[in-house]
């Protein structure tokens, strides 16, 4: 039976072996590696979005170690963009300058590439279906199947055709339920189903609650010249404070095009605090707008993006399933790596399938025991220690860098939602932000670069279980921090006949997940809309 089930509609099964949620890396790689090691094991791969690729948002530079094992011949025919990394700059802005300071080791890209990670899978997926793994995009999993003693036997994909008032449209479509002796979650930082999962199962018992960063992120062309395919910068300092944990990363691509982003630790104090204003006032920083101006924007987005590390992983196996990548939370933060361990992870889980007769058990001990968790257990102190404000941090991490990681002792996370401090409490940061001219004006004419699409028409997919906390509560407490944090403006508080009120505005959402986990009262659910609706990203 399914968590919600409905008996009343007639729904139409697919069997497998094994079902996957999620086209990014990670599920991708493990599908592929299934094959390769058993063709016989019949797999699909379900993905929310219209198109592969196009919900998928990464800075990206991979490290391409993985990569090579999964398809040892994939430089004779790359992916669309696949640029060398050439030279690498770490910058310490403040206001009106900055300083190029040595390259954390960490941060040495020698070797590595930059792609863009959207084009990257949908590179990736014709190979996987070359090798008989069915691909599905448009297919949003809507909650998880359970068998009678709580497996977990596949998922139920989301109805098509449900108007906002929960009735049946003309064209309505009930989801079919895809069965699987195993199901594998890949769905990336902050998986909706997967965060069902570690409830019902208890996942995260034994570790510390999961932290997350939001990455924004523009595609931009401009003049050739001003492009230098290969080069790397990364930034910290202005305009974040010393509390807020931000750094910036710009890459230069090939033909003129440069990927550029900021990324805001969610574990932030400050109510007031906007990740999206933080992005566009460090473009108009003096060592980077230079190079933007008179350029254009081909694409824009944001992302949550998995940061608790090796204290943080939960347990990544369950009855019936298993959790990969983002997902399970692999990233390497000093890094702001987590493609490779993602490929890693996939194939990984591959392996232990096809020697284990498709039992995830055993999953979890194998994964802890590989490589990817001991990279995460060397760095694991990195993050947690700026806690305590910048340079404590910075010192803390050049300490963790040179021990390898050896330091006896391992700091603890919390989880984001806790750290918000109240307006009456709240340290008020001087935001010396500077009148800015580059585009996008305001969030709105970003969210119209992401070309994010959903029916109106459609049950809001933002679950807010008691909006009343919103006008009462929050706004004397936080002030409402929901109608900053949101990249793209979803969240609203509207003064009108009827009184203030939430107001919801769920066809801008871009899937990036903020909300479900920032939220202070932890009383907002993100949940699938309608298959093939959000973000439709080019090259992000």
């Amino acid at each position: 039976m399914s968590e919600h089930a409905q008996t009343d509609v007639e729904r139409d099964v697919m069997e497998y072996d094994v079902v996957t949620v999620g086209a990014g890396p990670a599920g991708l790689a493990f599908a592929i590696r299934l094959k390769q090691l058993n063709p016989e094991i019949s797999v699909c791969v379900i993905e929310k979005a219209s198109t592969i690729g196009a919900q998928i948002l990464s800075g990206a530079v991979i490290e391409t170690g993985p990569l090579d094992k999964l398809l040892p011949q994939w430089r004779d025919n790359p992916p669309p963009i696949c640029v060398p990394a050439t030279e690498d700059e770490f910058w310490l802005l403040t206001k009106t300058g900055g300083r190029k300071l040595p390259v954390p080791p960490g941060m040495n890209n020698h070797g590595n590439v930059i792609v863009s990670l959207g084009a990257m899978c949908a590179w990736l997926a014709p190979q996987a279906e070359a090798l008989g793994v069915e691909i599905y995009p448009g297919f949003a999993a809507a909650e998880t199947l359970h068998a009678e003693d709580g497996s977990v036997v596949g998922v139920r994909i989301g109805d098509m055709g449900v108007a906002k008032d929960g009735s049946h449209k003309p064209g309505f479509t009930a989801g079919i339920d895809i069965r699987a002796k195993v199901t594998v979650l890949a769905e990336g930082a902050r998986g909706h189903l997967t965060k069902r999962l570690v409830q019902k199962f208890q996942l995260d018992k034994d570790s510390d609650p999961q932290g997350y960063s939001i990455g924004i992120k523009e595609l931009w062309q401009v003049p050739e010249d001003r492009v230098t395919p290969g080069k790397i910068v990364h930034s910290f300092g202005w305009p974040a404070d010393s509390h807020t944990y931000g750094g910036s990363f710009l890459y230069h691509l090939d033909k003129g095009r440069i990927a550029l982003g900021y990324v805001s630790g969610l574990d932030y104090r400050d109510p007031d605090y906007k990740p999206w204003e933080a992005f566009q006032q460090w473009k108009n920083h003096p060592m980077v707008k230079p190079l933007l101006e008179g350029g254009s924007i081909v694409s824009a987005g944001a992302r949550a993006i998995v940061t608790g590390g090796w204290q943080s992983l939960p347990k990544v196996e369950m009855p019936g399933a298993l959790l990969i990548g983002d997902t399970a939370g692999l990233l390497n933060v000093p890094k702001i790596k987590g493609t490779h361990q993602a490929i890693r992870s996939g194939m990984l889980a591959a392996e232990h399938l096809v020697a284990s007769q498709l039992s995830p058990a055993g999953f979890d001990a194998k994964l802890r025991a590989s490589d990817a968790m001991a990279e995460l257990k060397k760095v694991r102190n990195v993050k947690p220690g700026f806690k305590r404000g910048l340079w404590f941090g910075m010192l803390n991490a050049a300490w963790e860098t040179v021990t390898g990681g050896a330091s006896p002792w391992t700091l603890k996370n919390k989880a984001d939602w806790s750290s918000l401090q109240k307006l009456s409490d709240a340290e008020k940061p001087k935001r010396d932000y500077v009148d800015r001219t580059l585009a996008p004006r305001d969030r709105l004419a970003g969210v119209y670069f992401a070309a994010t699409e959903h029916d109106e028409d459609q049950p809001v997919h933002l679950k807010v279980r008691d909006t009343s906390v919103c006008v009462t509560r929050c706004a004397e407490e936080y002030g409402n921090p929901c109608t900053k944090f949101c990249p793209a403006g979803v969240y609203e508080i509207v003064d009108d006949e009827a009184g203030k009120r939430l107001q919801i505005n769920a066809a801008n959402c871009v899937h990036c997940k903020t909300c479900d986990i920032k939220d202070p009262y932890q009383i907002i659910d993100w949940v699938t809309p309608e298959g093939g609706s959000g973000p439709n990203y080019q090259n992000l």
